[in-house]
């Protein structure tokens, strides 16, 4: 929904420059917060749906046992990754709700805290997914089945 409205302030603007030589003012603020805002929410999606990046073309050669290991500590890496960002994130988004941080000049001003809370609980909630999906991987490399798949819309595993 945020992404579809965007466009809009997009076009608005682009129109607004080119035809009347008067952008949207305060545009790149808004696209720029908006954008962290998109990714760092679907992060956690993402992972729970098989959306990350994954290169297999050697696991797929392995026998079920050893793959289901090896995705849980790829899951256990995007758990330390997401996990560090997360960490790394809490502090800045204090310091931006206790002081107060706007980004932008002059037209629009728009508090920086929304964001840097939104990369949080985005991080928190991706290294969350992670954690879960190294577990069930772990579980089914003890069972000797193959790897756990990704976590689908109906909460299984």
């Amino acid at each position: 929904m945020l992404g579809f409205l965007l466009s809009f302030v997009v076009v608005t603007d682009v129109v607004g420059r080119v035809v009347f030589n008067s952008p949207l003012k305060g545009t790149p603020e808004m696209v720029s917060i908006s954008i962290v805002m998109i990714c760092f929410l679907q992060a956690g999606y993402a992972v729970r749906s098989g959306g990350m990046i994954n290169v297999d073309f050697v696991l797929v050669r392995m026998p079920a046992r050893i793959q289901s290991y090896v995705m849980a500590v790829g899951a256990l890496l995007g758990l330390g990754f997401f996990g560090l960002v997360c960490w790394g994130a809490i502090d800045p988004a204090i310091h931006a709700w206790s002081s107060n941080e706007f980004e932008g000049e002059g037209a629009l001003r728009v508090p920086s805290w929304p964001a840097r809370f939104i990369v949080v609980v985005g991080t928190f909630l991706a290294a969350l997914s992670y954690l879960l999906l190294a577990i069930g991987n772990f579980r089914a490399g003890m069972q000797g089945r193959g790897p756990a798949q990704q976590y689908s819309g109906d909460g299984g595993v």
